[in-house]
């Protein structure tokens, strides 16, 4: 909407879409260390994720106030949106510990992130209903996509706020050295881990693995709506509904991965997701209409 795709090429809309995602994992990808460096001194992780639910909130919401041509507004709120949401799953992670015990970590965590999906479902779900009404009504995208917008931040803050009623904040808070800031110990702090990890050989493999996983997940959730609509041929309709079904099956196998987990080890259970993830998009790619997929 705000790139104004029919007046030029779909790539820009593309390049701008990418880029700020780009620019936001990147900037996730430096501060979270240190953000979560700082939140372990004060033990206020739920602060923090109170913060960055707001902030994701609402810049999503604002996102709908980016009309035709207001290409500059549309990148700050994206990137403000998707700092403040993927900052807030970091956050979110570190709770599990505290929560669940380790032969039970996968099962909660597959709860939670099926009931995320299922959350996905309901928002997904009124949108396609409001553009339906919308489109019945005569009324174009540039209508329906800024009150989808603030349908998904509604949604977001609404499921979102039983977390800020009853998870406890069990951390216990630590002292930071003397004449430092929390800033300052936080970076002293990530700067001492990368000093020893000579020490810690296997946790910088993980490291480097998942951020090589995310980085393949992230490109395929980046750019699949995309290549629907481009590739494929999908309308808005169409692509909702496509998410939703993408959003269902997620659910479904976050739930069973999750047991997975706790009964053959996160290695297997990795794998295996991997497998089904090179499965489903090599068939993507030999798709090239839309009733194939």
């Amino acid at each position: 909407v705000a790139a104004n795709i029919d007046q030029q090429s779909p790539g820009t809309a593309t390049l701008l879409w990418t880029l700020s995602i780009g620019i936001a994992n990147f900037f996730v990808l430096v501060s979270a260390p240190v953000l979560g460096a700082i939140a372990d001194y004060r033990a206020n992780k739920k602060t923090f994720l109170l913060i960055t639910t707001i902030a994701c909130v609402l810049s999503t919401g604002l996102l709908g106030l980016a009309g035709p041509g207001f290409v500059a507004l549309a990148v700050l709120f994206v990137i403000v949106s998707n700092i403040a949401f993927a900052s807030g799953e970091n956050f979110i992670a570190s709770f599990l510990p505290e929560i669940a015990r380790t032969e039970n970590m996968g099962k909660i965590s597959g709860y939670g992130w099926s009931l995320g999906y299922f959350g996905g479902l309901l928002t997904l779900g009124v949108c396609l209903a409001y553009i339906n009404w919308s489109e019945a009504q005569g009324l174009d995208a540039t209508h329906y996509v800024p009150m989808s917008l603030l349908f998904t931040a509604i949604i977001f803050a609404s499921t979102a706020a039983p977390t800020f009623i009853w998870l406890k904040e069990r951390a216990i808070q630590r002292a930071v050295p003397t004449g430092f800031s929390y800033l300052r110990a936080g970076f002293t702090k990530v700067k001492q881990t990368f000093a020893h990890s000579a020490q810690l050989p296997d946790l910088f493999r993980f490291l480097m693995c998942l951020t090589l996983f995310q980085a393949g997940v992230s490109t395929v959730v980046v750019v699949a709506a995309i290549y629907a609509q481009e590739v494929l041929g999908f309308d808005s309709q169409q692509l909702i509904i496509l998410i939703m079904v993408v959003n269902f099956t997620a659910a479904g196998g976050a739930f069973a991965f999750g047991f997975a987990q706790d009964r053959w080890g996160s290695v297997p259970s990795l794998t295996g997701a991997l497998l089904v993830w090179i499965v489903a998009i090599i068939l993507t790619l030999l798709a090239d209409q839309e009733r194939d997929v």
